[in-house]
């Protein structure tokens, strides 16, 4: 039996990912799973799962998950410390899916113990890329992408050598607002930006995706993860989402990866790797869908893939600065503190504040700093919605 853990085990991600291992009994051993505030789930899962360790990210809800595992022999713990010594039980495969910054400690506590990390968790290679590959590097760990672009990107590159990879294309949908004219922008509301026109995913990353703050992250990804130059990587409108990323190399040929637009795909291939196996995913019938369709994004609709390429050409901490302001600024504007068009604003405003010449994002690329730049600019991004926007 394979040993494994899910992080995140309550979101969208963690939930196909027990889709999928409920579709094999008895080959796996649960070792540890955690969630955030969704204690009745985490607590049934963890149960029916006989895992050994059941995990809130959230520490004043220790009692309440203590008590829904009452008798149940699974072990309760809660907070931060608590994730990270999760994320140090051996096991061989790790589903890391925890939404943000969070996700990065237990990721690297996996890492160390030498496990295969399929990475959910954008951020953890957003703000922390070099760090987290030398790691693995160094443990002899395996990551493996679940994102689905770039899943398609380590698929279609089976084979193939990095220095035959002229570009990469990452494809998007679009988002809620893909149609919207611009000047309605401002005034689009929390409720309507979480409705997605192909996936079903959660609140925070279905919004991610109508500003494309989602796509930005994935371009900084990829650059980390596939060692590529900002001037490799594309962004395409894709409203059908079949078409998950495409591989364009030197002799002029061009490799795309299609599929439904289910995240079981790519969490059964890591789940699976190196081998392939049957997954109850939907089988496309080209004849049936007709046509793709393909667009350049607009700069000014989508003013986030900008700045992807300011933290990818700048380096540093400029990452962990660009995604602790952007899940700040997605915290105001789901709270309706600030508008949908402000939030690129506000973290443009925290990268000009901590990037003079010599400022905060030049210090050490160590796990220490991360976190302080993170706390940095979550401090610096409330200051800046103080103001006028």
């Amino acid at each position: 039996m394979r040993r494994i853990s899910i992080f995140g085990a309550t979101g969208s991600i963690g939930q196909n990912t027990i889709d999928l291992i409920d579709g094999n009994p008895g080959a796996y051993d649960v070792v540890a799973l955690t969630g955030g505030q969704n204690i009745a789930r985490l607590a049934e899962d963890a149960i029916r799962l006989k895992a050994d360790l059941a995990v809130t990210a959230d520490a004043s809800r220790l009692d309440d998950l203590r008590a829904a595992l009452s008798g149940s022999g699974v072990e309760a713990a809660a907070g931060a410390e608590a994730l990270r010594e999760a994320g140090a039980r051996p096991a061989d495969w790790i589903m890391s899916a925890i939404v943000g910054a969070a996700g990065l400690p237990p990721g690297i506590a996996a890492l160390d113990q030498g496990a295969t990390l399929a990475l959910a968790n954008k951020e953890t290679l957003v703000t922390a890329g070099p760090l987290v590959m030398q790691r693995a590097k160094a443990t002899g760990s395996t990551i493996l992408p679940v994102d689905s672009e770039h899943s398609a990107v380590f698929q279609a590159l089976e084979g193939e050598g990095l220095e035959s990879v002229e570009r990469v294309i990452l494809t998007a949908s679009g988002g809620a607002f893909r149609d919207w004219p611009i000047e309605a922008l401002r005034s689009a509301t929390p409720a309507q930006a979480a409705t997605h026109p192909n996936w079903d995913m959660g609140q925070r990353i279905t919004i991610d995706s109508a500003s494309m703050f989602n796509k930005a992250l994935e371009v900084i990804e990829a650059k980390e993860f596939f060692h590529l130059r900002p001037d490799q990587i594309e962004v395409l409108i894709h409203p059908e989402s079949m078409i998950h990323a495409i591989v364009g190399h030197v002799d002029g040929g061009m490799m795309a990866h299609l599929g439904a637009p289910d995240m079981r795909h790519a969490i059964g291939y890591a789940l699976h790797w190196p081998e392939r196996a049957h997954l109850p995913v939907e089988r496309l019938d080209l004849a049936k869908l007709g046509q793709l369709t393909f667009r350049a994004p607009d700069p000014e609709r989508y003013p986030a893939l900008t700045l992807a390429t300011r933290v990818m050409e700048r380096g540093g901490l400029a990452g962990a600065a660009f995604n602790a302001a952007k899940e700040r600024a997605l915290d105001a504007f789901i709270a309706d503190e600030i508008g949908f068009t402000d939030m690129a604003q506000v973290v443009a405003r925290v990268l000009d504040r901590l990037d003079p010449d010599l400022g905060p994002i030049e210090a050490a690329f160590d796990l220490d700093n991360i976190l302080e730049m993170d706390h940095l600019a979550r401090r610096e991004a409330e200051k800046v919605m103080a103001q006028a926007l």
